[in-house]
């Protein structure tokens, strides 16, 4: 049996660990993990839903729809009492010309009013469990920084603007919750001011730190918090190696990313030092990685994702992993002295 925590003010409890549908979108697009079998993805879904987890976190842009198809799918036929909660995002809009350029932040008010129904029709759904703006609208390519900090269009639609907009959707019942994904503290700030932030949802795992901010932001306001990429896109499950980085194919965005290149090394020494700890806990490394994502105050689960069954079994246990102190202690030191990443080292 996972273990649970209320997602915020929200009224649903939530596993500690949801499925992540990002790596089972499939290629032809941007942001690609490669080449995917729809029928493992599909039982994929399924085997965590019923091993226990229940809630799957998707994107209108993962696949360019694709993903939030196969979630629908995956729960297609479900009886209300078995069906997992169902989160969302909206705000990267692609071009069908172009799938291979990057999509473009975009949230003004038709457009959000189009990718909502747009989600539900693919997704087999009337309503969203939680619905979320996937980053900032800059009105720019999502090449730019995530925080919003980068160059901003003068046609990009104000926060207020798009939050009221969001809130407006809570209202309807097309959405049951409302959230905000890769937004700054200040940026959460503002929209509290406009509408309750349900939950919030940064990247955060022991290499990429840089969102305690926003955690401790959440846990002061009685918001929800989903971290996603714990296990940083695979680096920390301890089954990569530099010879694995080596032939990830063209189509598998991680191929040209930093985290895989030139930090790779640095990534690599601290996975391998999560290996006592997961030996003293009878826990697997992804396990331990995820179950210190799940020791920081405030954060109330962790997106895994995964693309075969079996691989779900590999991080299915994070949520019963308690970390000691000294354990905590021990990753510390060790994200020290490996130099991966940046952030706070201990909860």
């Amino acid at each position: 049996m996972i273990t649970t925590r209320p997602l915020g003010g929200t009224g649903m409890d939530i596993t500690t660990v949801g499925f992540g549908s990002w790596a089972v979108a499939g290629p032809g697009w941007r942001f690609g993990w490669g080449a995917t079998d729809d029928t493992e993805s599909v039982e994929a879904i399924r085997h965590a839903i019923g091993s226990g987890v229940n809630w799957i976190d998707t994107a209108a842009v993962y696949g360019l729809g694709h993903s939030e198809e196969l979630v629908g799918k995956a729960i297609a036929g479900l009886p209300e009492s078995e069906r997992p909660y169902v989160f969302t995002k909206a705000g990267l809009v692609w071009d069908p010309a172009d799938p291979q350029a990057a999509p473009r932040r975009i949230m003004n008010p038709a457009s959000v009013r189009r990718e909502v129904e747009d989600s539900l029709r693919r997704l087999g759904l009337e309503r969203i469990d939680l619905y979320q703006v996937h980053y900032p609208d800059t009105g720019e390519s999502l090449e730019y920084a995530g925080d919003g900090s980068g160059p901003v269009s003068p046609n990009a639609t104000p926060l207020e603007e798009y939050w009221q907009v969001m809130a407006d959707l809570k209202a309807e019942g097309k959405v049951r919750a409302i959230g905000l994904s890769n937004h700054s503290a200040d940026l959460l700030e503002r929209a509290e001011k406009v509408a309750h932030v349900d939950a919030v949802q940064p990247p955060f795992s022991a290499i990429n730190r840089s969102a305690a901010a926003e955690i401790a932001w959440a846990h002061a306001h009685g918001t929800g918090v989903i971290v996603y990429s714990p296990l940083q896109s695979g680096l920390l499950t301890g089954a990569f190696s530099a010879e694995r980085v080596a032939s990830l194919p063209a189509g598998d965005w991680r191929a040209a990313h930093r985290d895989f290149t030139t930090g790779l090394a640095a990534n690599l020494r601290l996975a391998d030092a999560l290996r006592p700890v997961a030996g003293r806990r009878g826990a697997t490394v992804p396990e331990v990685a995820i179950a210190w994502t799940l020791a920081w105050p405030g954060v109330t689960g962790a997106i895994v994702g995964a693309r075969r069954p079996g691989q779900v079994d590999g991080w299915i246990g994070a949520g019963s992993v308690e970390l000691t102190p000294a354990d905590l202690e021990e990753i510390a030191a060790a994200i020290t002295e490996s130099g991966a990443g940046d952030g706070p080292a201990r909860p």
